[in-house]
């Protein structure tokens, strides 16, 4: 049995296809709770290559980059969800298109 070496180039493959998949989830969807997780997934495809070339490289630093970048997208998702939540309890929807405006 033949093993491949998994090379940068898979790793950025990958990256690059779920960062294509969170754009066309924002773009295309319009819940807003699925609009979040297609952000977080964009998030997440940027974290990958950043670890992959950390690695590539052989430096640590971006090891550590991205350990700050995870806590960051962990504030975030609780003050959207925040936010979703008392937007739902106003306005009875999450649909993005109903919900375009700020004005309470």
């Amino acid at each position: 049995m033949t093993f491949f070496p998994v090379g940068l180039s898979h790793y950025l493959c990958l990256s690059g296809v779920l960062f294509t998949i969170g754009v066309l989830v924002v773009i295309l969807r319009r819940n807003l709770i699925v609009i979040f997780m297609g952000i977080e997934l964009m998030l997440n495809a940027a974290n990958l290559s950043i670890v992959a070339f950390s690695r590539h490289l052989e430096d640590m630093s971006g090891h550590v980059f991205v350990l700050l970048i995870m806590t960051v997208a962990a504030a975030e998702v609780a003050v959207g969800l925040a936010i979703l939540i008392a937007l739902f309890r106003t306005r009875r929807t999450i649909n993005a298109d109903e919900v375009s405006y700020l004005r309470w």
